[in-house]
């Protein structure tokens, strides 16, 4: 009897504890939300290693919930003006060892171009806006010998004149309100580049950040028609599949690309 009454008891006081951590999670601002949920998703990933699908779903749907009001931004701000163009600004929320939390704000036409995130998963939520997005990922594939070797020892990571095959992932326009897009280190549009059709924020979630130290430095890429290379006695991919593939080549940071960081004035992190 006093057995069942003590278990009683410790049910009650888990509800207890339950109610409380969901009252304080609905006194939570969105953006503190956000980053209390990251620090759990991303405490024990690291460079190309990628949270369990159950944290990532987590993640995805507070990300999903999140406005341009949570986080103090409007159409009309200074940052989106088409004068402006192709100045875009960056509001940096927070940033660790383990994930970074921003904003990327542009105007009309600008463009971040094609570029890599080595070794990282990445959230991004489209605030408001349309957006053209195209992205990639690495391929391997090219017609081998039967044994599995390739034709004349080509390596399929390291095509002629500093060329690699990519498969062509996403190539679409986006419009808020629409769901979060995720990237992984080997899958889901690693290397991507965002063309604003209309003023419009990219809340970004990176886990890990970029860290030149430890060779996570982002890479930008020129992108090339699979017909404007061809390597000799090889047969790169499949008849009719030409479309869903590029060639990508490493490039310096372009010149005309401009991004201006300033701070974040929106509801603020209480850091812990």
């Amino acid at each position: 009897m006093g057995i069942e009454q003590s278990g009683r008891g410790g049910k009650g006081k888990v509800s207890n504890e339950s109610k409380k951590s969901k009252r304080r999670q609905r006194k939570l601002s969105p953006v503190q939300r956000l980053y209390e949920i990251c620090k759990e998703v991303f405490a024990d990933c690291g460079p190309g290693i990628v949270p369990s699908p159950d944290k990532v779903e987590k993640l995805a749907a507070v990300l999903d919930g999140i406005t341009q009001v949570d986080v103090g931004l409007r159409p009309n701000m200074p940052f989106f003006s088409s004068e402006r163009a192709p100045v875009i600004t960056y509001l940096h929320l927070h940033e660790c060892d383990k994930f970074s939390i921003g904003i990327f704000c542009l105007p009309p036409t600008s463009v971040i171009p094609l570029h890599n995130h080595p070794g990282m998963t990445v959230f991004s939520k489209l605030l408001f806006g349309t957006m053209h997005i195209k992205s990639y990922d690495w391929s391997d594939e090219v017609d081998k010998n039967p044994d599995g070797t390739m034709p004349n020892g080509i390596d399929p990571k390291g095509y002629p004149d500093g060329l690699r095959l990519a498969k062509l992932k996403v190539n679409s326009e986006f419009t808020a309100p629409c769901g979060p897009s995720i990237l992984y280190p080997a899958d889901g549009g690693n290397m991507h580049c965002f063309t604003a059709r209309t003023a419009c924020a990219v809340l970004d979630v990176l886990g890990p950040p970029y860290c030149d130290p430890e060779g996570r430095h982002c890479q930008y890429y020129y992108d090339h028609p699979l017909r404007s290379f061809s390597v000799e006695n090889v047969s790169v991919v499949a008849d009719g599949e030409e479309e869903e593939y590029a060639w990508l080549k490493e490039r310096e940071k372009p010149e005309d690309l401009s991004v201006v960081g300033v701070p974040y004035n929106g509801p603020k992190i209480a850091r812990k």
